[in-house]
């Protein structure tokens, strides 16, 4: 966890069942959780269409604080997609998911408006160029079109933008418990061949492309922003803040107020939060850029309570084994519940949130799914049955918990709000290290790059 790019071969796999045309449609017509967004997009809460696949299950901790969303026809471009997971955590981390949720696109939308109001056109920009020119954005690739370059870099201050806006509203929300709340994020936005990538806390985004033997291959695409990474905790330090493991769960680093033992949040950037705004939490994204191409096959966004249990690797090879793109979510998701109860027998499972975008097509019926020629280790039944008969030291969810303490004495109301500009200071002045960090993790075939 926590690499920028990691690739692992699976077993080759040849194409996916197409499903037939009358579930098809019934699958793009299937309004119950489908709403009209800005500009004409078609807001999707839950379900499948012809690109995407979605699934949301509660966990076994109480309110689930998982959300998602997809825009298809985002901006009103009929070929952008934009898509989100978000992880609440916090006593009110449910109600700050969702609303963030709700919100965050259609301020990224609006700045796009506002953009082409000013003169540059978005479909213009993202056509041009050939195909086989590089990714940007540290100077090692060349022969990178400009109009790609113009299309990054204006997606790229619209991100940041509307990120810093949308924590600084939900800070201004009285009617919001964000002071000990907060969520994760980690969207993508993929228009044609451009794929952007906005990541912010511990949920993650992996790519299944294939390499040069056609095998299918998981691809990191994001960073797990933990609290112990070299560049968050440097800046977290710099601020007061402390990171620290507990004594019984020596692997989870969490970030604590200097003088309470408090609030113990497991990642180092969040919307919300505002108890850590002061000592070095932020909600500035890792934002990146990646060019597609012919050999890439679907994104998966999924929160951690899928991450905790599957590797990437088996991640891309259940989706990839999935007759109908439809189910492939869903199917993600059951395969994660019976690992949870294989690995934590003694834990309360987290909640799960999935949201798979295909790149491509769907293909017409081919060879059987992997899922018909082999099961591999996809069924945790094979590993022997899960005994009942528990002994003290059987694995729980100890470690797993977002937040251990929520009882932090709050703030006046002026120094809370006083916080955001050490927080710009801080995140700015941390970018150096944190691009070490990003370049020490590259893929080495740099298909994946930060931009500055």
């Amino acid at each position: 966890m926590g690499a920028c790019c990691s690739c692992q071969r699976i077993e080759r796999f040849d194409g996916f069942y197409a499903a037939d045309e009358a579930v098809e449609k019934t699958i793009e017509d299937e309004d119950l959780y489908v709403r009209r967004g800005d500009h004409g997009a078609r807001v999707r809460l839950q379900g499948s269409s012809k690109y995407i696949s979605t699934f949301i299950q509660q966990g076994k901790k109480g309110t689930n604080q998982d959300a998602m969303t997809v825009w298809e026809s985002f901006t009103g471009e009929r070929d952008m997609f934009f898509c989100g997971v978000f992880d609440g955590h916090g006593p009110s981390g449910h109600v700050v998911a969702r609303y963030v949720r709700d919100l965050l696109p259609s301020k990224l939308s609006s700045s796009s408006s506002s953009s082409a109001s000013k003169g540059f056109n978005i479909s213009a920009a993202s056509s041009g160029g050939d195909e086989n020119a590089g990714n940007f954005g540290d100077g090692s690739s060349h022969d990178c079109d400009k109009s790609e370059n113009q299309f990054y870099s204006s997606w790229k201050a619209r991100i940041l933008k509307s990120f810093k806006e949308m924590d600084e509203e939900l800070e201004g929300d009285a009617g919001i418990e964000s002071y000990c709340s907060g969520t994760t994020a980690v969207t993508v936005i993929k228009q044609r061949e451009h794929l952007i990538i906005a990541n912010l806390g511990d949920s993650r985004a992996v790519m299944c492309t294939r390499d040069d033997q056609d095998l299918l291959v998981a691809e990191q695409l994001t960073v797990d922003l933990k609290p112990n990474l070299p560049s968050e905790a440097e800046r977290i330090r710099s601020c007061q803040g402390r990171v620290m493991a507990m004594e019984g769960e020596p692997n989870v680093y969490r970030i604590w107020m200097p003088d309470e033992d408090c609030p113990g949040l497991a990642m180092a950037r969040a919307f919300g939060d505002f108890c850590l705004k002061d000592f070095g939490l932020i909600s500035t994204p890792e934002v990146f850029y990646r060019k597609l191409t012919e050999r890439d096959e679907f994104v998966v966004l999924a929160t951690d309570g899928i991450w905790d249990v599957l590797s990437n690797n088996e991640v891309v090879r259940i989706v990839a084994s999935a007759r109908k793109r439809s189910t492939a979510a869903k199917l993600l998701v059951d395969r994660a519940i019976r690992a949870w109860r294989y690995k934590y027998p003694c834990a309360k499972m987290d909640d799960c949130a999935v949201v798979c975008l295909f790149l491509k097509r769907q293909r017409p019926l081919l060879t059987k799914s992997l899922s018909e020629v082999t099961e591999l280790s996809l069924n945790y039944t094979e590993l022997g049955p899960v005994s009942h008969n528990y002994v003290s030291s059987s694995r729980s969810d100890d470690g797993l918990d977002t937040v251990l303490n929520c009882q932090v004495k709050e703030k006046p109301t002026h120094d809370v709000q006083g916080a955001k500009g050490e927080q710009s200071a801080d995140s700015s002045g941390s970018s150096s290290s944190r691009e070490t960090l990003i370049r020490n993790r590259r893929h080495p075939t740099g298909n994946l790059e930060k931009v500055q």
